[in-house]
């Protein structure tokens, strides 16, 4: 039997948002903006994409950051930014949202695949469960660094294959 995947609260409230707004076309036209440090995952699957409203002509963009301290937010910001402006709206703001903080129970079941074929393990669900190899899906992986090639990635190595890999910390 295939096993349904489990949308945590604070994806099924995104999604909600997205869903009954009443700007579809913006919640599409942000879909091509990427994260700066994984550029095959959008802000959305992310789970940095929060919210859009528009108001006396003035798109209002939600983010929440990874974390208070990421590096890509700015770029991020302006990445925003152009990708309006480009289509033709001209007053844009962006407000970044610190609570609730961001957490990886965000991403999307597409990001988390996009992390796999990226080649970055996606966050496990459940403590103790294996962090499996994204090149030969293998659970027998080591712990090199709590840190990666970001503060929000750990360092990892398999067994099987002897490939490194970085995995993304739960949060």
């Amino acid at each position: 039997m295939d096993s349904i995947p489990v949308i945590s609260e604070p994806l099924a409230e995104r999604m909600a948002r997205r869903r009954d707004s009443a700007y579809p076309a913006l919640w599409d036209l942000l879909d091509q903006v990427k994260d700066p440090e994984i550029p095959v995952l959008s802000l959305w699957d992310l789970g940095v994409l929060q919210d859009i409203v528009v108001a006396d002509q003035t798109v209002l963009v939600t983010i929440t950051p990874t974390y208070s301290g990421c590096p890509a937010l700015r770029e991020m910001q302006q990445d925003i930014d152009s990708v309006l402006i480009a289509a033709g709206y001209a007053k844009v703001e962006i407000a970044t949202q610190l609570a609730p903080a961001w957490s990886t129970e965000m991403i999307s079941e597409k990001g988390r695949q996009q992390l796999l074929d990226y080649g970055i393990a996606p966050p496990v669900s459940r403590r103790g469960q294996p962090i499996c190899c994204p090149r030969c899906a293998s659970p027998k992986t080591q712990l090199i660094s709590q840190f990666g090639s970001t503060a929000c990635k750990a360092l990892y190595c398999c067994e099987h294959c002897a490939e490194p890999f970085d995995y993304f910390k739960c949060l």
